[in-house]
């Protein structure tokens, strides 16, 4: 039995390493507890998803989008992480600096329609 959810590198895969996304096997069922995590990862994850409320926009936005949905406030922050890996996952993978309107453009659309 193998755990995560993809083989290589990526954001999906260091979600899989914080526990920030549901562990599954090779089969593809989702396992239904897990106890095992990289603490200092999910801990900084989880700091750098609060900081960033306070100083992005975008981020506060998708914040407040996620607790408009009812989710609690531990799932909520680690959605903003969840998006803020990718984000920071895909500027050295297309060579490009972050940029607040960018990486967070299509939520705001989406929160403004």
């Amino acid at each position: 039995m193998a755990w995560g959810a993809g083989a290589g590198r990526g954001p999906l895969r260091t979600g899989c390493s914080t526990s920030a996304a549901p562990p599954q096997r090779r089969d593809g069922h989702t396992v239904q507890a897990r106890y095992v995590r990289n603490n200092r990862l999910a801990d900084a994850l989880r700091t750098h998803a609060f900081s960033a409320l306070r100083a992005s926009p975008g981020a506060r936005r998708y914040y407040d989008k996620q607790r408009a949905r009812e989710a609690g406030y531990n799932p909520a922050l680690r959605q903003v992480g969840n998006r803020l890996v990718g984000i920071l996952h895909g500027c050295p993978k297309t060579r490009t600096l972050y940029d607040e309107a960018t990486a967070w453009s299509h939520h705001a659309h989406l929160h403004a329609a």
